[in-house]
């Protein structure tokens, strides 16, 4: 199974703060181990939502663009990792040993291929694995 570890933002982070060289270096550790163990497929940080912005789509597709920063930091995301893991359990206990002070972190499984079983055509399905396959090449 494959899982988003969504870390949440702090005021901090969205004010464009920094982490510590020793935060960083810990931080460096922690994924060295997540990959070691064949845990972590991605991970990144993300930049405060004032360098970002939001597309709202209306009930016709019309679209609305609006510019960051936005509210709420508690609702923002400021970084994430892609986990394969066998549970959710597992991914748990993994990230109780990740080096935060605070804040909080949200773990959510990814859908694959499965979750759509019943409503895939032929063609859809040969289209993901065309897309799929043309991602992989597009990494190497």
């Amino acid at each position: 199974m494959r899982f988003m570890v969504i870390v949440k933002a702090t005021p901090e982070s969205e004010n464009d703060g920094m982490p510590t060289t020793e935060e960083l270096a810990a931080m460096g550790n922690y994924n060295e181990e997540l990959v070691k163990a064949g845990v972590m497929l991605a991970g990144d940080g993300l930049y405060p939502s004032a360098k970002g912005a939001r597309v709202a789509f209306d009930a016709k597709g019309a679209t609305t663009v609006i510019d960051g920063p936005f509210t709420e930091a508690k609702e923002l995301i400021a970084g994430f990792w892609i986990w394969e893991l066998p549970s959710l359990q597992d991914a748990v206990e993994w990230l109780k040993k990740a080096p935060f002070q605070g804040g909080e972190v949200e773990i959510r499984q990814i859908h694959g291929p499965e979750a759509f079983e019943s409503i895939t055509t032929p063609e859809i399905k040969a289209q993901e694995d065309r897309l799929r396959e043309q991602i992989s090449a597009q990494s190497q």
